[in-house]
């Protein structure tokens, strides 16, 4: 490999996602230079070829391209502070989790500092790092992407630009990754009942892979509704689903469970029908999160008691 294949890395922050960073960079050929906190965390590193810094500072001065995987964007910019001054001139990519205003934070803090800067995001687990199918997505400095995007693909193959706005990685991965948290503590809840009947819960992956898989394939005709403003043709109704709240309500009974969980997802879909949207799609309760409800007090609580007795459907 030649050019920017072969370019210098700095990989600062070596947790489970950072290491798998700096070793997909040394597999692909870069000299890669790490450092950490806890500088035990590089010695495995250092067995494969990284170049162990001893200082932050010299870690950033080691290489034109800096890549920062820390918990926050909070943290990252405390972490970097003894460096700062030799981050000029340097491209610096951040790939942590945060708040798109935590990353507009973050841009604001390098690009004072005179680096150039770029906000990305990695779509999966540390094991998949470096594997051709691995997500990862930027947003920033477009001229840090050109010239750095054969040696970022060492991350992973399908590596996407989003444009210009440092904030469009974050805004995506939360976009993106709001999925996540509901969508297993719904696996967590069918592998409790399934135990609770004495049946093993590796029955059952199968069958989630499979719906899992059909919800892949509407994902592209719900956003079409989305963005045409038009939910009339519905392939499942927002009355539907809030018809299965006994059902919910039944198997928590039957299997002790506890489906708290569920109330805020039930809330939505009422607050939908009462909209007048029980005969449209599902999809519509987009437009109901484009408008958040009050919070409720507990005062209002015990005057509205039939507020907290509402048990719609779960998104089934």
């Amino acid at each position: 490999m030649t050019g920017h294949h072969r370019a210098p890395v700095t990989v600062v922050g070596l947790g489970s996602m950072g290491s798998a960073l700096a070793e997909a960079f040394i597999d692909a050929g870069h000299r890669t230079t790490v450092w950490n906190r806890t500088a035990s965390k590089a010695v495995p590193l250092v067995s494969k070829g990284a170049v162990h810094a001893q200082t932050v500072d010299a870690a950033v001065a080691a290489s034109p391209l800096v890549i920062v995987c820390l918990t926050t964007y909070e943290s990252t910019i405390e972490v970097l502070e003894p460096a700062a001054a030799t981050l000029k001139g340097r491209a610096l990519v951040s790939l942590n989790s945060g708040s798109p205003a935590g990353a507009r934070q973050m841009a604001e803090w390098a690009l004072g500092h005179g680096a150039r800067y770029l906000g990305g995001a990695i779509k999966n687990v540390p094991s998949a790092v470096g594997a051709e199918d691995t997500l990862l997505y930027y947003g920033g400095d477009n001229t840090v992407f050109e010239e750095f995007a054969s040696t970022l693909r060492a991350l992973g193959g399908d590596t996407v630009y989003l444009g210009t706005d440092a904030d469009l990685a974050a805004l995506y991965e939360m976009a993106v990754g709001g999925t996540l948290l509901p969508a297993l503590v719904g696996f967590f809840q069918g592998a409790a009942a399934l135990q609770a009947r004495g049946l093993e819960v590796a029955s059952m992956v199968r069958f989630s892979i499979k719906w899992f898989d059909m919800i892949n394939s509407v994902l592209p005709v719900f956003a079409e509704e989305i963005d045409r403003g038009d939910y009339s043709k519905p392939a499942s109704s927002v009355s539907l689903f809030l018809a299965g709240a006994a059902h919910d309500e039944e198997l928590g009974k039957e299997a002790n469970l506890d489906t708290e969980w569920h109330k805020p997802f039930h809330d939505l879909l009422e607050r939908a029908v009462e909209a007048g949207y029980g005969d449209h799609s599902i999809s519509a309760l987009t437009e109901i999160l484009k408008n958040p409800a009050p919070h409720t007090t507990c005062e209002d609580a015990e005057q509205s008691p039939s507020h907290l007795d509402r048990r719609p459907s779960t998104l089934n």
